[in-house]
């Protein structure tokens, strides 16, 4: 359909809900089209309908690399149905251009949703893989929450959101993870040298 403009970081309409979707209409499956569009064009791993101006429970993804094949795979109305483990990922985002930083993840998901043709599926990603990351990042997106909010070292992610022109840090829409920054804290510990601790991002 078309590439759309991704909204920056600012856009208060980045912090809204999103509403799940009732009907997968023509409507819905033209959002997907200009989703992938858009992060195709972009360069982008996954896409949030609301990162569009689109306040539906809608978001994409492909992790597909070099001469892989595109495999985009389409989530309407997600929901996280388990999550476990724990990983430090570096995170960027296509509505913070240029902008990266270290964020707590799960390192284990399973997600139900529906494909762009309202078919139900259940999908598991698992070990901190990018597939796992994206999915995480992506649903943040449908509840007004952004990468920055799971910032494991704060002040690198205002350091990086200066630098790139961005707004500064949102400090009260942090979010308090003890249960996962219990977990990093033990990876961190048990991994002796700079190489491991590399290897636990």
């Amino acid at each position: 359909m078309s590439v759309r403009k991704v909204l920056t970081f600012g856009d208060k309409f980045l912090r809204e809900k999103a509403k799940d979707v009732h009907k997968v209409s023509r409507k819905i499956q033209d959002l997907v089209t200009d989703l992938l569009d858009t992060m195709y064009a972009q360069n982008g791993v996954g896409l949030a309908a609301p990162q569009i101006g689109e306040g539906y429970r809608v978001f994409v993804i492909d992790v597909s690399v070099g001469e892989e094949p595109l495999n985009p795979i389409v989530f309407i109305n997600p929901k996280i149905i388990k999550k476990s483990g724990a990983t430090i990922s570096r995170e960027g985002c296509l509505s913070f251009p240029q902008a990266f930083t270290d964020v707590r993840r799960y390192s284990d998901v399973m997600v139900k949703a529906m494909d762009r043709k309202g078919r139900s599926f259940v999908l598991e990603a698992h070990d901190g893989t990018l597939l796992a990351r994206a999915i995480q990042h992506e649903y943040d997106h449908l509840d007004g929450i952004l990468f920055v909010d799971h910032a494991i070292n704060r002040f690198e992610a205002e350091e990086e959101l200066t630098k790139n022109n961005l707004p500064a840090l949102e400090i009260d829409k942090m979010l308090d993870e003890p249960e996962l920054e219990e977990k990093i804290n033990d990876l961190l510990e048990s991994a002796d040298t700079e190489e491991e601790i590399e290897d636990a991002k």
